[in-house]
């Protein structure tokens, strides 16, 4: 575009400039058709509406405690969650909801030792399946790998299946798939910020019931500040500027990353002391509930996946997990992009989206040997 061509356009590019920032709260999100299977405190599992069920594991998505999980089913066409449902998966989705001060209490053994476990048997109740497959994503993957490691060592309640019951009921997880998960976060930036005596997190939390997820949100883009507060916009000016801007591309993942639930205080201090001050998860020192998180117990079907940007969770925080875990059945995928763009860009559905479900097919179908052997 001619300089001439570029002055005579600008005022046009400002107003919709504007109007794209200004109308991105209501841009629509988390759109595909779900109905709420169960409900406690804040948490919903959302089972979505089909009519191609056609494998037998149904897949539970859980995301982490610091984002709304509609980055799952961001917008048609862009939709991990409508992907999955147009392979045939029956999918449900565990919100962990919007937390106040009276979830102040709530700790990671309340979200795996409760909310998890209750939404993995309500799944089971809902879905009919004996086992479920674990997708999880962040801090929800985090979440998953301790759960999947106190399961396998008996120290949660077995949950009856529509095939078993009692003391002989199989291990409700059938496979796991683990994306950008913080395992051992030993020469992160997030190990450099929180990690050290500068920050005292139990005055935190005891002075804040919640924190507030704006906090947590400018904490995170302080990481890369340029490109968060800088680039960013310019390139959506750009864009506006030149023509090319795709509104509805842009609309979603703006809304979704200004939208902020608080963290509980107590999961706030345990998930900073234990992670990047402590580091407990890697040392197999995490306890909930008395009871050790040893991921050397998981040994079902695994599929890690890592991001070659990213920032939050850099590969080398993930890599530990492979070593760790005893499961006979572990893949590793590697793939360009960042924490959230690995999976919600627009490249999502062509290099990472078909690789999951390739994986899963192998796995959702025929019964795997440890539930035959029970």
């Amino acid at each position: 575009m001619s300089a001439l061509g570029t002055l005579t356009r600008l005022p046009g590019a400002v107003t919709e400039f504007s109007n794209i920032l200004l109308t991105t709260k209501d841009a629509e999100i988390g759109a595909s058709p779900k109905d709420v299977i169960w409900t406690h405190r804040k948490v919903t599992l959302y089972r979505y509406r089909s009519q191609q069920r056609t494998h037998q594991v149904p897949v539970l998505l859980v995301f982490a405690l610091i984002n709304r999980p509609d980055i799952f089913d961001l917008a048609p066409g862009a939709s991990f969650v409508e992907y999955l449902l147009a392979e045939g998966y029956d999918v449900f989705l565990l919100d962990w909801g919007v937390p106040d001060d009276e979830d102040a209490d709530m700790g990671l053994d309340t979200y795996v030792c409760d909310e998890l476990h209750s939404g993995i048997r309500e799944t089971l109740r809902a879905s009919g399946a004996p086992q479920v497959t674990l997708l999880g994503w962040c801090i929800g993957a985090t979440l998953c790998a301790m759960y999947a490691a106190l399961m396998r060592d008996g120290a949660l309640p077995a949950l009856p299946t529509p095939a078993q019951s009692g003391p002989d009921a199989v291990d409700p997880v059938r496979n796991m798939i683990l994306l950008t998960m913080p395992v051992d976060p030993t020469g992160s930036l997030y190990t450099d910020w929180v990690g050290g005596d500068e920050l005292d997190v139990a005055y935190v939390a005891e002075r804040l019931p919640v924190i507030p997820g704006r906090a947590i949100d400018w904490a995170n883009k302080t990481m890369k500040p340029v490109t968060n507060w800088w680039s960013t916009y310019r390139k959506l000016f750009s864009q506006v500027l030149d023509g090319s801007v795709k509104r509805e591309a842009y609309q979603p993942m703006a809304r979704w990353v200004g939208d902020n639930p608080p963290f509980p205080g107590r999961a706030f201090q345990q998930w900073v002391t234990w992670m990047y001050k402590e580091n407990r998860l890697a040392k197999g020192t995490l306890r909930l509930r008395d009871a050790r998180v040893d991921l050397g117990s998981i040994d079902l079907p695994l599929l890690v996946v890592t991001a070659g940007a990213d920032h939050i969770a850099p590969r080398h925080t993930t890599l530990p997990l492979l070593h760790l875990v005893s499961s006979p059945d572990v893949t590793h995928l590697d793939r360009p992009g960042g924490h959230i763009g690995l999976m919600a860009g627009s490249k999502a559905r062509k290099e990472i989206w078909p690789d999951l479900v390739a994986w899963l097919t192998d796995r959702s179908d025929a019964r795997s040997e440890r539930q035959e052997s029970t």
